[in-house]
């Protein structure tokens, strides 16, 4: 899969971004994290931190966070 949300069961922002990729009809995985910051190591591995949501777009070589990056990336490249 070429883009992938990290994201956090129950998490407000993670649920905007879904809500933006899936109206954007945009293919894309979702890997469900830990609710414990201290075990988000897959999130700190690709983004340097460990909040979410993240988005990893490999086709473009692109790893954001912050929820309005994300939808603003969405809007204007993913989306187009």
């Amino acid at each position: 899969m070429e883009t992938v949300l990290y994201a956090l069961d129950g998490c407000p922002y993670c649920e905007a971004v879904h809500d933006a990729l899936q109206t954007a009809d945009i293919d894309y995985e979702t890997n469900w994290v830990d609710p414990l910051h201290s075990d988000r190591n897959e999130v700190k591995r690709v983004s340097g931190q460990r909040a979410v949501p993240v988005l990893v777009d490999e086709e473009r070589g692109v790893t954001m966070a912050e929820s309005e990056n994300i939808l603003q990336y969405i809007e204007q490249t993913l989306a187009q």
